[in-house]
């Protein structure tokens, strides 16, 4: 394990303008997170667990591919939310479109090889009508982890990210402008589930937040806590032997800390794949009483905190 402390002003954005928001590649976002994951599950303790999460990456870019046309906010309202710093498909206030439902059918549908207990939680899928899909969503969207049958949140998660994904990319880039809360979602104001410092041109080296629904990765600066924007001090820890491509980023001030990842380490490195893979991490962090600031939805627990 090792810790690193930075101050204030030690890691700034350098000269030139650079992209304030990336979006997630429509053809590819789920395709290449399922390769990430089984070329993480090689060897690892829980590779069996990694392969499925791969199943189901691969079936949410099925569902995109064939995702229907839905409403979307209209150029005025989308002047607006840039002109008073409001996300524009906010999961507070966006009246979801049923055609996710849809997409969490085809989902299930195409799930390579579930094991017995898989297939247990798919069939209770199955079984929920369209109220009690859109209440698990709510649950789901607002953090009442108490609320939901956690077995089946990953597949009801994969089935909104793909809709949010759907939406994003539709829009595109220039859609969106900067939400006046930096350490939540640009676009759809959801808690980002780990960050990533990317290479090359004018963002070497700089960091990302990387949101947990809709794959849209916003700029901050990395001399502060991604969550509270306290600037007094960021503990750094990894597993002993590890490669250093994934690290906890710690927060004294607030208690939390947020997993982030390297692109000069590991070019090929996923906010949420990598973030599955080191749950040794987390482990270690509840160990010396640090708190998660942002969720995986395919990883969610009863303790995990509201958004």
């Amino acid at each position: 394990m090792t810790t690193t402390i930075i101050q204030p002003g030690e890691i700034e954005p350098p000269a030139g303008e650079i992209p304030f928001i990336h979006i997630p590649e429509r053809n590819a976002i789920f395709s290449d997170r399922a390769g990430r994951l089984r070329t993480l599950a090689q060897d690892h303790t829980m590779k069996g667990f990694l392969r499925f999460m791969a199943s189901i990456c691969d079936a949410q870019q099925a569902a995109l591919a064939v995702f229907p046309e839905v409403p979307l906010p209209h150029e005025a309202q989308l002047g607006l939310c840039r002109e008073h710093g409001m996300p524009p498909l906010s999961v507070q206030s966006w009246p979801r479109d049923p055609a996710w439902q849809t997409a969490l059918r085809q989902i299930v549908a195409n799930v390579e090889d579930p094991t017995p207990a898989a297939r247990a939680v798919i069939g209770r899928v199955k079984e929920m009508d369209s109220t009690a899909l859109e209440t698990f969503a709510d649950a789901i969207l607002c953090g009442r982890r108490n609320e939901i049958d956690l077995a089946a949140a990953p597949f009801v998660a994969a089935a909104l990210q793909v809709y949010w994904t759907h939406m994003v990319t539709t829009l595109g880039a220039r859609a969106f402008g900067r939400s006046d809360i930096s350490n939540l979602c640009q676009v759809c104001a959801s808690a980002p589930v780990s960050s990533i410092v990317r290479i090359g041109g004018a963002e070497q080296g700089l960091r990302y937040l990387s949101c947990s629904l809709c794959a849209t990765q916003w700029h901050m600066v990395r001399a502060k806590c991604s969550n509270c924007d306290s600037t007094k001090s960021l503990g750094y820890y990894a597993i002993e032997g590890a490669s250093g491509a994934v690290k906890a980023e710690s927060c004294d001030e607030c208690g939390t800390y947020l997993k982030i990842a390297y692109m000069d380490k590991d070019p090929y490195v996923d906010p949420i794949a990598d973030d599955l893979a080191a749950l040794a991490l987390d482990l270690m962090m509840d160990d010396i009483g640090k708190s998660r600031s942002g969720p995986n939805l395919f990883l969610m627990t009863a303790s995990d905190s509201a958004e």
